[in-house]
Order: C-alpha cells, then structure tokens, then sequence
C-alpha cells in the first residue's frame, strides 16, 4: 500500500507540474527563476586557496582540491558589533591577510556609487571594530599595499587611518557636494567611464595619486521625490550635451606629511583612467579631448623627479573608446592595452619609449584583457572569435603564439581569475540554460563545479520552456544578428503575432548566446500566449569591428532603426507571421528605438511600448552623447533628424510611455518633451510615471507592477 501510495501521488504531482503556467508574478513578485552565484568568492593573495562566504561566516577552501570541505577562517558569532551580529555586504584582506575589512550597511548614490560603513577585523585577535565611527558612511575604503593604513572618501575628502595607532588623517580640503570632489568622480564619469573610485595607492605605499573634481560650472538638475507634503528636491550636477563639464585635474598626495604635487597634464577635456605600476612608482594617465577621438598616455615616472611625458597617442575619424584593458608591466617599461586602430579590437603592448606591438590579431574582436601571468608570459583574454553571439576565453603568449581556447566554444564564458592567474572561475551560459560555476586550471580543466543551477534548471524544465533560435536578418544588403521564440506547440499553418525587444545601442549586445534570466522567463509567458518573440542587434552594436559599430557616428538613430524596421519587415513575409500584428518593446536606448519605430515605423508597428526613453539626444549627458554625436551646435540635424519628438505626427498605432519621476540617467524630462510633442500633434497616447523610481523602476513591487501592466497592455492591443 505505501508504494502503491507513493506512485499514486508522484502521478499527481507530475500531472500539477505539466499543468503548471506561468505567470508575473512567478517572474517578478516571487523571483522563482533567480539563478543562484558564488557569494563573496575571493582568491587569496597565494593563489591556491580561496574564500567564500556561507551563511554569513567566511571559508576557506583549496583550489585544487575537489574534496576540500573548507576551513572555518570567520565564524559570524565573532562578527558582534553593538551586540548584534555583522550583516556585512563585501569584505576584503589587507596584504598579509591578518585583517578584512568588512562593508555593511550599503546604500547606492547612483548606478555604481555607494555609501557604506565599514568594519576592521582582525584574525589574530577576532576583535570587530568601525574603520571611522567619526567619519562614516564612507566609501571606497582599501587598504594600502603593505596594509598598514586604509584610505577612504567621507564627503567629497580623501583620509587615510594609521592600523596600529588608529589615527586619522584628512589628505584632502575643501570636498563639498556639488562643488568640489576629491579621490571619487562625478555623475557622468561614473556613468560613461564606468569609474568611481578616482585614486590610487603608489607601490610603495608613500603616495596617493588622486582626481579633484571642480563642479561649480556644471548646472544642476533638479527632482523631485514625493514623500511628504512639499516633495522634496535633489539636486545634482548633470551636464547636458554641449554643456560645460567640471575641470578635473590631477594630484599626488604624500602619505606621511600630507604635502601634494599638482600634475600639468597640457590640454585635454578628461581624465577618464589612472592607474600604478605595482613594480615601481611609475604613474600612467590617460586624457582625453572634447571630441574624445585624440586619447593620450601619460608617464609620471616618481623614481626621476616626477618627470612626465606622452609615450603614446592614438587618434580617429570618430572616437575612441575608453575602457579597462591597462595592465602596466612588471619590467617597468611598457604596458598592455586594447585598441580598434587596425579595424577590429586587440592587444597591444606599448613601450613607456613609444613602441607598440600587436599582440593579438584576426577580424574579430577582443572582448576584455583579463590579466597576464607572473613570468609575464601569458595573456588572458575575452574574445567574440566565433562570433559576436558567443563569448570565449583564451590564452596567449605575449609574442602573440600559442593561443588556447580555454572555455566552452560555444555559449558565453566569463572568467575571474585568482592571483597569479593558475585558476580561474569559469560562468559559462547559453542562451536556454543558467549559468554554471566551475573552477579550473589556466588551460581550462575542470577541477570542481562551485554551481550548477540544477535546482533551477529543473524547475524552468517542467513549464517545457521554448527553444530561443538564432537566426540573421538582411538589412539593405547587411546581415544582422537575431534571435525568435516561437509560440508554444507552435503550428507553421497558423498565423502568430510578434513581439520584438529591442536595446540597439553603442555598447551593448542583446543577440548572445547568454542567459538572461527573468527576461527569458517573461519571454516564455508570451509564448506561452501565443507571441513569436524576436530581437535583432542592428549596426551599432558591439563585437563585428570598429566599422559596424561606428557606422552610426553623427546621426544616432537613423541606421539602427533603418535595421529594426527592415528586420519587422522581413518578419512579415515569414508565411507563419501575422503582419498586421507587429509589437516592440525597449528600456533606455531601447526606449528610443521603440519611439522612433512607433513613427519612422508607423506603417509596420502595430504597438510600442517606450520604458525611459530618450526622446531628444539634448537632454542627455554630454560624455556619452558627444562620443557619438559631437555638440548640438555642432550637429544639429544629427541631433534632430532622428529625435522621436519630431516625427509624432506619423503614429498610428498604440503608443505607450513609462518614466520613473526621479530618473538621474535619462531624465523625466525627456517624457514630458515627447508628450508636448504629442499633444501639440493632437496624438493619443498611454503614459504611466513611476513616482520616485530612478532609471531601473524596481523597489518592492514595482517590477511585478510594470511587468503584468506591460503584459496585459501587450494582450489587449497586439
């Protein structure tokens, strides 16, 4: 009878899961198909062990050791602060790893910037204490490279405190907010350059190189976040294209007496990157023009004086990108850095004496510079050498012989590796299956997998998921990259609708062969509804050479929705597509394509759904508009040519709006600008505001709120 009990009921729960639907909710209120990381991994400085964080205590495990059950190094009870126990963010060793530094109580400024306090531990002693209980929430907090001292940024002011005596020293005077910045970066640095933390420590732990930031000629913008009776107004320095910038200047700071060296780096507009050697106390700096297509290295070289020179310039037709791939090396003489000089994005090794040499070579496209061995033999990168669809890992010596595949061949590999770069943890994806987490040699052998999802992949693989395609479109002669979901039980004698999800945008991908989480599951519940879901990278986008991807210099908008609209056009002579029931959907530039598909697209798109979009490239920064656009005055037709807002008079179909009112990236401002519009074009429109949600829209139950309003929308009208 019990086993006959135990079949019985086995039957009936395979029969509730077949039956199973998904829904919003599922995806965005419960999170039932978050895929799970590695929480707090860390190489240690040896590189043969590592720690990661388990409920709340800290272990420590050996790398090439599958059956290692780990090290108990910090338990959480010793983890007491005011008699309650630590719940702490992140964590970092000091160079003899003796002490971490714990951060707790983080809260975000902007998209990368934060506010945190932080905590010394020492592993000698297991006594918990503030960094700074005077001076806190800090932020980017490190220790310096021999460990006795932590700097760290308390209101626009750069400090240090002394480990062993406890003493605290101002370096910097004057940090005021919206005035003058010191040792972090402001708003636009930190949303074009991608960088925060604007110092670094000297080898030798004597120096702090440092970037000051003069914001008192950028205007400020203003929202307002309503929650009490009056809202009350957050002001921050946003230059808007064509606006002034803050003048940024650089500065060495001596350590133990406070006196500082200004750096005359002649003309530039930026300094988007600084960086040590860790070998001597040699300074590199990049600077950058206005038109960011003349970027210059620096060499302040403080074993001769501070003597400064130009070792090398690169110039373009366009621009030049701005990224991290700078390694300088240990023989103090040269540095490794990527560049899209030749055609195509690859290694390069520049002499701090002028020379360069081509390290990596091939028509395609260097993803990432993950790091070099310690005999300087070996380089390790990302690389889209099969296609811009699939992200592989190499090795490579530096005469530019022997290149290794040392990942998956197909799908999307990134790697961390651990110091002195023997191992390294593999995430690899495709585009239907979570991530997996696996730890390996530097030639790509498997030593344990650290996360396998399983758990996950079982539960998406009971609502039969539909296999995403890969597919190429043809957009007036150039082959684009895309990829469909077809309805479920789907019928090639039927007639579906379509909805495309678009981005389209300098920098980002959207066709790779990755997963993408709860947007693949959102995907699934419209096909489960009966929606083929397509997306498309028009030109523009990333990994196929400088040339696709610069092709829309000057004139933002026009190829890429000439490549959108081509794309719908080519789905509509598929004999299974409805043509008359085409849909887009996009999130930021996303949301700009979506307008301008909704009115250069009026006789294909039936629907468009615009979340944060920009409306006119005015109202955007300047960092990230100029690249691409130069200034309004300079390029006005550019600038208005292609801008939504002019070109409502054309809508026919459904239109719908979303903004978070306290958006800091792509401002409100740019939905009441196409509203206006609108209005003045007697168009009708949808419009919903997410009061005091910023450029993502998430914070308790509003993704969940925008998902099932935007699913419904998408039922009622496409």
């Amino acid at each position: 009878m019990k086993y006959f009990f135990t079949l019985v009921s086995l039957f009936f729960i395979v029969q509730f899961i077949d039956s199973q639907e998904l829904s919003v909710e599922k995806i965005w209120k419960n999170y039932e198909f978050r895929a799970k990381g590695i929480d707090g991994f860390r190489s240690m400085k040896d590189g043969e062990y590592y720690t990661q964080v388990i409920d709340n205590s800290l272990y420590k495990f050996k790398i090439n050791d599958s059956t290692d059950q780990g090290e108990l190094l910090v338990k959480k009870d010793k983890l007491i602060i005011q008699g309650k126990e630590l719940s702490f963010d992140d964590y970092f060793f000091n160079e003899d790893e003796t002490k971490i530094l714990f951060t707790a109580e983080t809260e975000p400024i902007y998209r990368r910037s934060f506010t945190a306090v932080y905590y010394l531990f020492d592993l000698k002693t297991n006594v918990l204490s503030a960094l700074d209980s005077e001076h806190q929430p800090q932020t980017l907090a490190e220790y310096s490279p021999d460990g006795n001292l932590v700097s760290y940024i308390y209101k626009n002011d750069l400090f240090i405190k002394n480990i062993q005596t406890g003493k605290v020293t101002k370096l910097t005077k004057g940090g005021k907010k919206n005035k003058v910045i010191y040792g972090t970066t402001d708003w636009v640095y930190e949303e074009e350059f991608a960088i925060t933390k604007a110092y670094e420590w000297s080898a030798d732990s004597k120096m702090i190189a440092y970037l000051r930031f003069d914001e008192q000629e950028v205007k400020e913008f203003n929202l307002a976040f309503y929650n009490d009776l009056y809202p009350t107004q957050y002001k921050y320095k946003y230059p808007k294209a064509g606006e002034d910038n803050s003048k940024v200047t650089a500065h060495v700071v001596q350590v133990k007496n406070a006196k500082t060296v200004d750096l005359n780096l002649g003309e530039y507009e930026y300094i988007p990157r600084l960086s040590w050697s860790k070998a001597a106390n040699h300074l590199v700096l990049q600077t950058l023009n206005r038109h960011q297509n003349q970027l210059k290295y620096h060499l302040v070289d403080f074993t001769n004086k501070g003597k400064h020179t130009v070792f090398f310039e690169e110039k373009s037709d366009t621009y030049v990108d701005v990224d991290n791939n700078l390694l300088i090396l240990k023989d103090g003489k040269s540095i490794l850095r990527t560049s899209e000089a030749n055609g195509f994005n690859h290694i390069y090794q520049l002499g701090f004496d002028g020379s360069s040499k081509q390290i990596t070579k091939g028509n395609w496209d260097v993803i990432e510079f993950l790091g070099i061995d310690g005999d300087d033999k070996n380089i390790y990168y990302s690389a889209a050498e099969k296609s811009a669809v699939v992200k592989s890992i190499f090795k490579i010596q530096m005469d530019g012989t022997s290149k290794q595949l040392i990942s998956p061949e197909m799908g999307y590999s990134e790697a961390e590796f651990t110091n002195g770069m023997n191992y390294f943890v593999l995430t690899h994806s495709t585009a239907n299956t979570p991530p997996i987490y696996s730890l390996r040699k530097n030639d790509g052998t498997l030593l344990k997998v650290l996360e396998d999802n399983q758990e996950l992949v079982e539960k998406i693989a009971a609502y039969k998921p539909v296999t995403r395609e890969f597919v190429t479109f043809n957009s007036n002669g150039t082959e684009l990259n895309g990829w469909l979901i077809k309805p479920k039980n789907f019928d090639s004698n039927k007639k579906y609708p379509v909805y495309m999800t678009v981005y389209g945008g300098p920098g980002h991908n959207e066709v790779i062969d990755a997963w993408d989480g709860m947007d693949y599951m959102y995907y699934q519940l419209l096909a489960e509804n009966g929606y083929i879901v397509a997306c498309v990278d028009p030109r523009g986008t990333m990994f196929r050479g400088a040339k696709f991807k610069k092709s829309t210099y000057l004139q933002l908008g026009k190829l890429e929705i000439e490549d959108v609209i081509n794309s719908a056009k080519e789905l509509q002579k598929m004999p299974f597509v409805d043509a008359s029931r085409i849909g887009i959907m996009g999130w930021s530039y996303g949301g700009f394509m979506a307008s301008l598909a909704i009115t250069k697209g009026a006789n294909v798109f039936k629907m468009a759904i615009a979340v944060a979009p920009v409306t006119n490239w005015r109202y955007y920064d300047n960092i990230y508009t100029e690249r691409f656009m130069r200034t309004p005055k300079e390029n006005e037709a550019g600038y208005d040519d292609n801008s939504p807002i002019n070109h409502v008079k054309n809508i026919k179909g459904k239109y719908f709006l979303i903004h978070g009112s306290t958006d800091d990236n792509v401002h409100y401002q740019n939905a009441m600008e196409m509203i206006n519009a609108m209005v003045k074009a007697n168009k009708q429109f949808d419009m919903f505001i997410y009061p005091n949600r910023n450029h993502g829209i998430y914070g308790g139950n509003t993704r969940n709120h925008l998902f099932n309003m935007m699913f419904e929308y998408t039922l009622k009208n496409l």
